[in-house]
């Protein structure tokens, strides 16, 4: 190991992991300490980190050579593939410490957790040494620089044992900070790591935009788990704030009564959409679609739909191709006329007219077509996005190649990663580890 004599646990978070040979392994999403009975300092037993599957896995800190500012580098280019899962005496540094609340004998000061530091041993352990704290109420008794932030010994701060963690209200500002750096799917890859309590705790401090985005990225059964704690008038922000048809999966796959409960509390502009792509079943284009792609009219300029597909709203797909269509542009729309792919589009005087570059020959998908025609469409045209049409020549909404591969992949594939992994399968190259290595995750 290289020598470091202190390291805070949130200058950890997302650093990449690289193997000796610099290949890499993944990102640094959490460490994992083991509380102790006798309030010492708890053993850091390792890292928790997210490998290029999204898998996350867990790494000894016995196999961690260095740390550094910008990256931390292990003995081998080989990790044991088995997913990580807590064990009851365990702790999750970033997960759990960060906003937790402390006290400070013997006047019993009341102190918020902001970070935690470990500090290596004689015996080549790392333990949490170190905790960054801020006091909560009343007049100021710490000293630190920053209104009141002070870096105090583990031992003088009492209230972090594990029945103090797993009953005892806690914030979650600090953990929403580190959030704010990491991608939805990140951040619902992690929200599934906590526990219950901590993970209704981060919701109820996300607002509606945050937590639908998030909501989005869950399997189905956290999904409907994080809506059933909701209060059904939360709940119905939040499907307001996702997208249509990420929505129209979500309640699909309520029972019919909280599914009408929440429809009914939704506002009737963000509900329509949804009951209408409920109308299909969720195997077909209708079902698949988003009622929300780009839609221009036929005199709109090509400089207007390239400042239409900039909004960094758009998810890549959405933004490849822009539809054309006579007036009303909110779908279901006027007659379809056409699309245009966003490279046509690049390639066009900015003055030209939409409808003068638009695509009439690609045929449009009808809202009844099922998943195996969708697949074939794609694969045949080579598209990311595709049109859905009604028998009268409305625009309905538009289908995503992401969407289509989200059916496509095993249930589940959300929380097992991009490959099945077989549990000695290292990160690297795919390659099982020689004979004789000795086992990756002694913490399985």
């Amino acid at each position: 190991m290289a020598a470091v004599n202190r390291v805070f646990a949130a200058q950890l978070a997302g650093l990449p992991v690289f193997g000796p040979d610099g290949e890499s392994i993944g990102k640094v999403r959490d460490l994992v300490a083991g509380l102790r009975l006798d309030h010492q300092p708890p053993r850091v037993l390792g890292l928790v980190v997210e490998v290029s599957t999204r898998r996350r896995v867990f790494v000894p800190m016995l196999r961690v050579t260095a740390i550094e500012s910008n990256a931390v580098t292990l003995a081998t280019g080989s990790v044991n593939m088995r997913r990580f899962h807590q064990r009851p005496n365990e702790v999750l540094v970033l997960g759990q410490l960060l906003d937790a609340r402390a006290h400070l004998p013997p006047e019993g000061t009341r102190l918020t957790v902001v970070d935690a530091a470990m500090e290596p041993t004689r015996t080549r352990d790392w333990v949490l040494a170190k905790l960054a704290v801020r006091q909560r109420t009343g007049p100021l008794k710490l000293t630190g620089r920053r209104g009141g932030l002070q870096v105090l010994s583990w031992e003088d701060v009492s209230g972090l044992g594990l029945a103090d963690l797993g009953t005892q209200p806690q914030g979650a500002g600090q953990l929403l900070m580190l959030f704010d750096t990491m991608r939805a799917v990140d951040v619902a890859a992690t929200l599934r790591d906590l526990p219950l309590k901590r993970r209704h705790e981060v919701a109820d401090a996300m607002d509606d935009e945050k937590l639908a985005d998030v909501l989005e990225e869950l399997p189905e059964d956290d999904q409907k788990e994080l809506v059933d704690y909701l209060a059904d008038e939360r709940a119905a922000d939040v499907l307001e704030a996702m997208s249509p048809d990420d929505a129209a999966d979500l309640l699909g796959e309520l029972g019919p009564t909280e599914q009408t409960r929440l429809l009914e509390l939704m506002h009737p502009d963000e509900s329509g959409p949804v009951r209408r792509l409920l109308a299909y079943s969720s195997d077909t284009a209708g079902g698949l679609m988003t009622p929300e792609p780009v839609v221009l009219a036929p005199d709109a300029t090509v400089a207007e739909a390239l400042a239409h597909i900039r909004n960094p709203d758009l998810t890549s797909a959405l933004a490849s191709m822009v539809f054309v269509c006579r007036p009303p542009q909110a779908t279901p729309t006027g007659r379809y006329i056409g699309c245009v792919h966003f490279q046509r589009l690049l390639r066009r005087p900015p003055a030209e007219l939409v409808a003068s570059v638009a695509d009439t020959d690609l045929p449009p998908l009808p809202p009844t077509a099922p998943l195996a025609e969708l697949t074939r469409y794609f694969a045949a045209y080579n598209l990311t996005c595709a049109p859905v049409v009604d028998t009268r020549d409305h625009l309905l909404g538009a289908v995503t190649v992401d969407d289509v591969l989200d059916h496509l992949l095993p249930d589940g594939w959300r929380e097992t990663g991009l490959r099945d992994l077989d549990p000695g399968t290292p990160a690297g190259d795919g390659t099982p580890p020689p004979a004789g290595t000795p086992a990756e995750n002694d913490h399985a």
